[in-house]
């Protein structure tokens, strides 16, 4: 594969690539908001760029979603996480500490803000992931319990592209993520997975089961993809 990054006017940076085997030019964002264009090994460079530039309202609109949110001091993370920043005069490096119910973050004097938020976003995740590791086992339990279904394997992972994925021997993966979700959209997303023990495609019998389960499926299908999985302060 070949590629090539370009600033593109309206767009910004923009990789490029050629890939042998490859018929359609495709567009796509990555986890942490690259665009990325795809191409027949033999288009131009220059095909991909015109390209990207034709769907620069699309980028802008979509890009936002990868955008850092800026956490402030009692932002809440999680389900049971307030973020406290404390200034610490004395010290000389950015510290961070998970406890039972905080995410500390001690900030010495003169801390760059980018650097900060960096550091608080890493601590976010981790109280995240610990959050998500408690929680998300038993409410999997109780939703395949109560629906009806089974599954060889839950797995907590750092997905930024899904909520969540089956495999076709029934292991689940959930995102961390969903810990800043309402209950209710949770409750979506592994219901969603557990269905897909049965049905791994998205077909007429996948969504009609969906339906008997949640006759609001089509609401909260709208709801979620409101929402992206990054770290944001939860409402």
């Amino acid at each position: 594969m070949a590629q090539k990054i370009f600033n593109v006017d309206g767009v910004g940076s923009v990789v490029v690539s050629k890939r042998r085997g490859s018929r359609n030019i495709r567009l796509s964002l990555t986890a942490k908001g690259q665009v990325r264009v795809s191409l027949p090994y033999w288009t131009p460079y220059s095909v991909g760029i015109a390209f990207a530039q034709s769907r620069a309202e699309w980028i802008r609109k979509h890009s936002d979603r990868y955008r850092r949110e800026i956490l402030k001091h009692n932002d809440r993370i999680g389900k049971s996480f307030r973020l406290k920043i404390t200034p610490q005069p004395a010290a000389k490096v950015i510290s961070a500490r998970i406890q039972t119910s905080e995410v500390v973050i001690h900030v010495p004097p003169g801390t760059d803000e980018t650097e900060l938020q960096k550091k608080i976003h890493l601590a976010a995740e981790k109280a995240l992931k610990r959050e998500a590791e408690k929680l998300l086992p038993q409410r999997v339990d109780y939703m395949a319990r109560k629906h009806g279904y089974s599954y060889s394997e839950l797995k907590i992972k750092k997905l930024t592209s899904r909520w969540g994925s089956c495999s076709s021997s029934q292991k689940i993966t959930l995102s961390y993520f969903l810990m800043q979700l309402p209950w209710e959209l949770i409750d979506y997303v592994i219901l969603h997975e557990l269905i897909h023990t049965k049905h791994l495609n998205h077909g007429v019998e996948f969504w009609s089961e969906f339906k008997a389960a949640r006759p609001n499926v089509k609401e909260l299908r709208t709801q979620i993809k409101k929402h992206s999985p990054v770290v944001k302060a939860t409402i």
